[in-house]
Protein backbone atom coordinates (compact mmCIF):
# COMPACT_ATOMS: atom_id res chain seq x y z
CA UNK A 1 0.00 0.00 0.00
CA UNK A 2 1.85 3.21 -1.21
CA UNK A 3 -1.25 5.92 -0.55
CA UNK A 4 -4.50 6.79 0.13
CA UNK A 5 -7.44 9.11 -1.59
CA UNK A 6 -9.35 10.56 1.29
CA UNK A 7 -12.58 12.28 0.54
CA UNK A 8 -14.83 14.59 3.51
CA UNK A 9 -18.72 13.88 3.54
CA UNK A 10 -19.54 17.38 5.81
CA UNK A 11 -22.84 16.28 7.79
CA UNK A 12 -23.09 19.21 9.82
CA UNK A 13 -21.98 19.97 13.75
CA UNK A 14 -22.80 18.16 16.68
CA UNK A 15 -19.71 15.93 17.09
CA UNK A 16 -19.63 12.49 14.74
CA UNK A 17 -17.97 10.08 16.95
CA UNK A 18 -18.67 6.63 16.33
CA UNK A 19 -19.74 4.78 13.11
CA UNK A 20 -20.52 1.43 11.97
CA UNK A 21 -22.60 0.09 8.84
CA UNK A 22 -25.99 -0.87 9.44
CA UNK A 23 -28.26 -3.43 8.09
CA UNK A 24 -29.35 -1.69 5.00
CA UNK A 25 -26.05 -0.51 3.67
CA UNK A 26 -25.88 2.49 5.22
CA UNK A 27 -23.21 4.00 7.74
CA UNK A 28 -24.47 5.15 10.97
CA UNK A 29 -23.11 7.40 13.40
CA UNK A 30 -23.68 9.64 16.71
CA UNK A 31 -23.88 12.63 16.71
CA UNK A 32 -22.53 13.11 20.18
CA UNK A 33 -23.18 16.79 21.05
CA UNK A 34 -26.09 17.07 19.02
CA UNK A 35 -28.47 14.64 20.66
CA UNK A 36 -28.87 12.38 17.71
CA UNK A 37 -28.38 9.55 15.14
CA UNK A 38 -27.25 10.21 11.93
CA UNK A 39 -27.43 8.14 8.43
CA UNK A 40 -25.61 8.26 5.51
CA UNK A 41 -25.84 6.13 2.18
CA UNK A 42 -22.65 6.97 0.29
CA UNK A 43 -23.63 8.93 -2.79
CA UNK A 44 -26.46 10.57 -0.90
CA UNK A 45 -27.53 13.64 1.54
CA UNK A 46 -27.12 12.80 5.17
CA UNK A 47 -30.07 12.70 7.77
CA UNK A 48 -30.68 12.37 11.27
CA UNK A 49 -32.91 11.21 13.79
CA UNK A 50 -33.63 13.21 17.19
CA UNK A 51 -32.39 12.22 20.60
CA UNK A 52 -32.63 13.75 23.98
CA UNK A 53 -30.72 16.43 23.77
CA UNK A 54 -28.36 15.64 26.65
CA UNK A 55 -28.41 11.85 26.16
CA UNK A 56 -24.31 11.96 24.59
CA UNK A 57 -25.19 9.04 22.18
CA UNK A 58 -21.41 7.12 22.16
CA UNK A 59 -21.18 3.93 20.20
CA UNK A 60 -23.28 2.53 17.87
CA UNK A 61 -23.35 -1.22 16.41
CA UNK A 62 -25.64 -3.17 14.10
CA UNK A 63 -27.57 -5.92 16.39
CA UNK A 64 -28.78 -9.28 15.97
CA UNK A 65 -32.44 -8.15 15.28
CA UNK A 66 -31.77 -6.17 12.28
CA UNK A 67 -31.86 -2.15 14.51
CA UNK A 68 -28.85 -0.50 15.70
CA UNK A 69 -28.28 -0.32 19.33
CA UNK A 70 -26.15 2.31 20.87
CA UNK A 71 -24.83 3.58 24.43
CA UNK A 72 -26.38 7.00 26.01
CA UNK A 73 -23.15 7.80 27.92
CA UNK A 74 -25.00 10.84 29.82
CA UNK A 75 -28.36 9.28 30.14
CA UNK A 76 -27.08 6.17 31.48
CA UNK A 77 -29.21 4.30 29.05
CA UNK A 78 -29.08 1.52 26.33
CA UNK A 79 -30.81 3.29 23.00
CA UNK A 80 -32.12 1.17 19.99
CA UNK A 81 -32.95 2.53 16.91
CA UNK A 82 -34.65 0.91 13.74
CA UNK A 83 -33.54 1.71 10.11
CA UNK A 84 -36.74 3.76 9.80
CA UNK A 85 -35.89 6.07 12.68
CA UNK A 86 -37.94 4.83 15.71
CA UNK A 87 -36.05 5.48 18.98
CA UNK A 88 -36.07 3.39 22.29
CA UNK A 89 -34.31 3.71 25.86
CA UNK A 90 -33.72 1.08 28.46
CA UNK A 91 -32.28 2.85 31.34
CA UNK A 92 -29.95 0.70 33.44
CA UNK A 93 -29.70 -0.63 36.40
CA UNK A 94 -26.64 1.12 38.10
CA UNK A 95 -27.25 4.70 38.65
CA UNK A 96 -24.50 7.07 37.07
CA UNK A 97 -22.73 4.33 35.28
CA UNK A 98 -21.51 5.96 32.17
CA UNK A 99 -21.89 2.77 29.29
CA UNK A 100 -19.12 3.68 26.72
CA UNK A 101 -18.63 0.68 24.09
CA UNK A 102 -21.45 -1.82 22.99
CA UNK A 103 -21.28 -4.39 20.74
CA UNK A 104 -23.28 -8.08 19.83
CA UNK A 105 -22.72 -11.38 21.33
CA UNK A 106 -22.55 -14.79 20.17
CA UNK A 107 -25.67 -15.18 22.43
CA UNK A 108 -28.46 -13.01 19.89
CA UNK A 109 -27.54 -10.10 22.51
CA UNK A 110 -25.99 -7.06 23.31
CA UNK A 111 -23.27 -6.45 25.71
CA UNK A 112 -21.79 -3.15 27.18
CA UNK A 113 -19.47 -1.59 28.86
CA UNK A 114 -19.49 0.58 32.64
CA UNK A 115 -17.06 3.10 32.40
CA UNK A 116 -18.24 4.66 36.00
CA UNK A 117 -19.59 1.57 37.52
CA UNK A 118 -16.10 -0.60 36.91
CA UNK A 119 -19.33 -3.45 35.21
CA UNK A 120 -19.76 -5.08 31.82
CA UNK A 121 -23.68 -5.23 31.00
CA UNK A 122 -25.63 -7.56 28.68
CA UNK A 123 -28.99 -6.49 27.32
CA UNK A 124 -31.36 -8.35 25.01
CA UNK A 125 -33.14 -7.56 22.14
CA UNK A 126 -35.97 -7.01 24.39
CA UNK A 127 -34.61 -4.92 26.93
CA UNK A 128 -33.69 -7.56 29.70
CA UNK A 129 -30.83 -6.02 31.04
CA UNK A 130 -28.17 -7.99 33.38
CA UNK A 131 -25.03 -6.25 35.03
CA UNK A 132 -21.53 -7.80 35.68
CA UNK A 133 -19.08 -6.69 38.54
CA UNK A 134 -15.12 -6.52 37.02
CA UNK A 135 -12.88 -7.89 39.68
CA UNK A 136 -11.00 -4.41 39.09
CA UNK A 137 -11.86 -1.25 40.60
CA UNK A 138 -10.82 1.89 38.81
CA UNK A 139 -11.04 0.38 35.39
CA UNK A 140 -12.77 2.26 33.68
CA UNK A 141 -13.56 -0.05 30.92
CA UNK A 142 -14.06 1.22 27.33
CA UNK A 143 -14.95 -0.26 24.01
CA UNK A 144 -15.90 -4.17 23.58
CA UNK A 145 -15.90 -6.48 21.25
CA UNK A 146 -16.92 -10.21 19.89
CA UNK A 147 -14.05 -12.32 20.32
CA UNK A 148 -12.97 -15.57 18.02
CA UNK A 149 -13.25 -17.91 21.30
CA UNK A 150 -16.94 -17.10 22.02
CA UNK A 151 -16.12 -14.36 25.21
CA UNK A 152 -16.53 -10.30 24.85
CA UNK A 153 -13.06 -8.87 24.86
CA UNK A 154 -12.73 -5.32 26.68
CA UNK A 155 -10.20 -2.45 27.25
CA UNK A 156 -9.58 -1.22 30.65
CA UNK A 157 -8.44 2.03 29.83
CA UNK A 158 -7.34 2.92 33.32
CA UNK A 159 -6.36 -0.51 34.80
CA UNK A 160 -3.90 -1.03 31.34
CA UNK A 161 -5.40 -4.49 30.79
CA UNK A 162 -7.36 -6.25 28.36
CA UNK A 163 -10.45 -8.14 29.55
CA UNK A 164 -12.47 -10.84 28.66
CA UNK A 165 -15.92 -12.29 29.92
CA UNK A 166 -17.85 -15.54 29.00
CA UNK A 167 -21.31 -15.82 28.81
CA UNK A 168 -21.70 -17.16 32.57
CA UNK A 169 -20.25 -13.84 33.54
CA UNK A 170 -16.53 -14.86 34.20
CA UNK A 171 -13.98 -12.61 34.18
CA UNK A 172 -10.09 -12.76 32.77
CA UNK A 173 -8.09 -9.78 33.34
CA UNK A 174 -4.83 -9.67 31.12
CA UNK A 175 -2.20 -6.85 32.11
CA UNK A 176 -0.50 -5.43 29.72
CA UNK A 177 3.32 -5.21 29.22
CA UNK A 178 3.25 -1.22 28.83
CA UNK A 179 2.45 1.37 31.74
CA UNK A 180 0.05 3.92 31.27
CA UNK A 181 -1.12 2.48 28.40
CA UNK A 182 -4.96 3.45 28.15
CA UNK A 183 -6.33 1.34 25.93
CA UNK A 184 -9.43 2.10 23.93
CA UNK A 185 -10.54 0.79 20.67
CA UNK A 186 -10.89 -3.23 20.58
CA UNK A 187 -11.34 -5.49 17.39
CA UNK A 188 -11.07 -8.84 15.93
CA UNK A 189 -8.20 -8.96 14.21
CA UNK A 190 -8.12 -11.26 10.59
CA UNK A 191 -5.14 -13.40 12.51
CA UNK A 192 -7.45 -14.80 14.87
CA UNK A 193 -6.25 -12.47 17.73
CA UNK A 194 -7.54 -9.32 19.01
CA UNK A 195 -6.32 -5.73 18.38
CA UNK A 196 -6.28 -2.78 20.01
CA UNK A 197 -5.07 0.66 20.44
CA UNK A 198 -3.45 2.15 23.43
CA UNK A 199 -4.39 6.30 23.43
CA UNK A 200 -1.70 7.25 26.40
CA UNK A 201 1.62 4.97 24.95
CA UNK A 202 1.09 5.77 21.20
CA UNK A 203 1.29 1.85 19.74
CA UNK A 204 -1.31 -0.32 18.39
CA UNK A 205 -1.40 -4.21 20.36
CA UNK A 206 -2.28 -7.34 19.59
CA UNK A 207 -3.47 -9.82 22.10
CA UNK A 208 -3.98 -13.59 21.39
CA UNK A 209 -7.22 -15.57 23.15
CA UNK A 210 -4.46 -17.17 25.25
CA UNK A 211 -3.18 -13.76 26.58
CA UNK A 212 0.26 -13.02 24.24
CA UNK A 213 0.69 -9.52 23.97
CA UNK A 214 2.81 -7.80 21.26
CA UNK A 215 2.62 -3.62 20.90
CA UNK A 216 3.93 -1.89 17.68
CA UNK A 217 4.89 1.53 18.52
CA UNK A 218 3.05 4.26 15.68
CA UNK A 219 5.72 6.84 14.14
CA UNK A 220 4.61 9.60 16.24
CA UNK A 221 3.90 8.38 19.81
CA UNK A 222 1.66 11.21 20.44
CA UNK A 223 -1.20 10.55 18.12
CA UNK A 224 -2.82 9.16 20.39
CA UNK A 225 -4.76 6.37 18.50
CA UNK A 226 -8.08 5.85 19.74
CA UNK A 227 -10.44 3.28 17.39
CA UNK A 228 -9.72 0.28 15.33
CA UNK A 229 -11.48 -1.90 12.55
CA UNK A 230 -10.86 -4.73 10.41
CA UNK A 231 -10.50 -3.38 6.56
CA UNK A 232 -9.66 -5.39 3.34
CA UNK A 233 -6.52 -7.93 2.01
CA UNK A 234 -5.50 -8.38 6.13
CA UNK A 235 -5.27 -4.78 7.10
CA UNK A 236 -6.34 -3.00 10.21
CA UNK A 237 -6.82 0.65 9.93
CA UNK A 238 -6.95 3.21 13.10
CA UNK A 239 -7.44 6.78 13.96
CA UNK A 240 -5.23 8.83 15.41
CA UNK A 241 -7.23 11.43 17.18
CA UNK A 242 -4.33 13.42 18.03
CA UNK A 243 -2.28 13.32 15.13
CA UNK A 244 -5.04 13.85 12.70
CA UNK A 245 -4.33 10.73 10.98
CA UNK A 246 -6.00 7.59 10.13
CA UNK A 247 -3.05 4.76 9.98
CA UNK A 248 -3.06 0.99 8.65
CA UNK A 249 -1.78 -1.97 10.16
CA UNK A 250 -0.72 -5.25 8.59
CA UNK A 251 -0.98 -8.61 11.09
CA UNK A 252 3.51 -8.80 10.43
CA UNK A 253 3.16 -5.09 11.77
CA UNK A 254 4.15 -2.97 9.30
CA UNK A 255 2.64 0.56 9.77
CA UNK A 256 1.17 3.28 7.76
CA UNK A 257 -0.10 6.76 8.37
CA UNK A 258 -2.04 9.35 6.42
CA UNK A 259 -2.42 12.83 7.63
CA UNK A 260 -6.56 14.02 6.96
CA UNK A 261 -6.88 16.84 4.48
CA UNK A 262 -8.73 19.24 7.20
CA UNK A 263 -6.54 20.05 10.01
CA UNK A 264 -7.96 19.24 13.66
CA UNK A 265 -10.52 17.35 12.86
CA UNK A 266 -11.01 14.87 15.39
CA UNK A 267 -10.51 11.61 14.17
CA UNK A 268 -12.81 8.88 16.39
CA UNK A 269 -14.45 6.04 15.08
CA UNK A 270 -13.95 4.08 12.16
CA UNK A 271 -15.52 1.24 9.73
CA UNK A 272 -15.25 -0.63 6.82
CA UNK A 273 -18.35 1.02 4.66
CA UNK A 274 -20.88 -1.02 2.59
CA UNK A 275 -19.01 0.54 -0.39
CA UNK A 276 -16.06 -1.24 0.51
CA UNK A 277 -14.00 1.98 1.74
CA UNK A 278 -13.26 2.84 5.23
CA UNK A 279 -15.22 5.24 6.51
CA UNK A 280 -13.77 7.43 10.19
CA UNK A 281 -16.25 9.81 12.01
CA UNK A 282 -14.57 13.51 12.22
CA UNK A 283 -15.46 15.23 15.51
CA UNK A 284 -15.72 18.78 14.00
CA UNK A 285 -18.46 17.69 11.43
CA UNK A 286 -17.65 15.36 8.89
CA UNK A 287 -17.51 11.68 7.82
CA UNK A 288 -14.03 10.87 5.87
CA UNK A 289 -14.05 8.15 2.87
CA UNK A 290 -10.09 6.40 3.04
CA UNK A 291 -9.47 4.32 0.07
CA UNK A 292 -6.05 2.93 -0.91
CA UNK A 293 -4.68 3.99 -4.21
Amino acid sequence: MTGVSIEEHPVGGGGPYAITTGPDGALWYTLVHRGRIGRLVPGAAPESHPLDADCGPTVVTPGPDGALWFTEYRAHRIGRITTGGDVTSYPLHTAECGPFGIAPGPDEALWFTETAADRIGRITTDGAVTEFPLPVTGAFPSAITAGPDGGMWFTMNQADAIGRIGADGTVTVHPLPTPAAAPVGITPGPDGALWYVAIAAGHIGRITTGGEVREFPLPDRSGRPHAITPGTDGVLWFTEWGGNRVGSITTEGAIEVYDLPTPGSEPHGITLGPDGAVWTALETGALARVTPT
